[in-house]
């Protein structure tokens, strides 16, 4: 026969083990939040959350159907619903978010029976949204990035500049910006102007082309008269406001016709937009 003191321990076992009335809800990962734009569905809680100031995400869905990237502000938050709770559907789920976001004047640019695809335009920007139901319901992941171009916090100095035309008799220059369709030099091109200064006061000898390079958005007469534009444009700036000799520099735009990697996403693009230095 077992002691008293066994059976005890063995009641307490096995009551421990049942679900316990007024347990607390499951809390959410350390650090993590809803985004602005979303309330969650009642009771779910994020289990894994993810935040990246400047990233890309490239299973975003077009009009077209189509794959998109696009890049900024990125977060990935993953909500499960808490145990012994009733799950919503994944129909319920999707069409909450879509209704949501489409009532403050979102646009669903792709869905099936797992996800909804849209899109958000304000003043600051399009902000770009899948949510994806999964486990019949059990979960649901938002992938949100609200669109904007990285800044560029790395510029080539003028030795590196002059290493590239050392070796390769050119070398392209990504610190150098203008709007789209534009071809006015931004102020924050600001760095990368004083080291292409700088390279040429180093070497009073040294004659450069100034080539203005697209990516192929667009038709080809286009880009071919903007890349010429912008390549005018760093010239004047360079001999403004930088005290270069303009008889140094000479301008001139190729468009969309040397690429430097493919066109086919928009990273590729983006390495495209460029200016380069190539030595006369």
């Amino acid at each position: 026969m077992r002691s008293l003191s066994a059976i005890v321990c063995l009641l307490v076992s096995v009551l421990l083990a049942l679900p316990q009335p007024g347990a607390a809800a499951a809390q959410d990962v350390e650090g993590s939040k809803d985004h602005p734009l979303f309330t969650r569905m009642p009771n779910y809680y994020i289990d894994d959350y993810r935040e990246t100031e400047f990233g890309a995400y490239d299973e975003f869905v077009d009009e077209q159907g189509n794959y998109k990237t696009v890049e900024g502000h990125m977060f990935y938050i993953d909500y499960y619903i808490e145990e012994g709770t009733e799950a919503a559907s994944e129909v319920q789920i999707l069409r909450n978010y879509k209704n949501a976001l489409t009532q403050i004047g979102g646009i669903v640019t792709y869905e099936d029976d797992y996800n909804v695809y849209m899109t958000l335009e304000t003043g600051e920007g399009v902000t770009w949204v899948r949510v994806n139901a999964w486990n019949g319901g059990h979960g649901c992941a938002l992938y949100i990035v609200e669109e904007e171009p990285m800044e560029q916090v790395i510029v080539a100095d003028a030795s590196t500049l002059a290493k590239g035309i050392a070796s390769a008799g050119r070398v392209s220059v990504y610190g150098i910006y203008f709007d789209t369709g534009e071809a006015v030099v931004k102020p924050e091109s600001e760095p990368a102007l004083i080291e292409v200064a700088s390279l040429l006061e180093q070497d009073p000898q040294l004659k450069l082309y100034v080539v203005g390079h697209t990516d192929n958005v667009g038709g080809l007469d286009y880009n071919m008269d903007l890349s010429r534009a912008r390549a005018a444009a760093v010239v004047e700036v360079l001999a403004s406001q930088y005290s270069v000799d303009p008889a140094r520099l000479s301008a001139h735009g190729v468009g969309p016709l040397a690429p430097a990697t493919s066109n086919s996403s928009e990273d590729g693009r983006a390495k495209n937009r460029r200016v380069e230095l190539v030595q006369q």
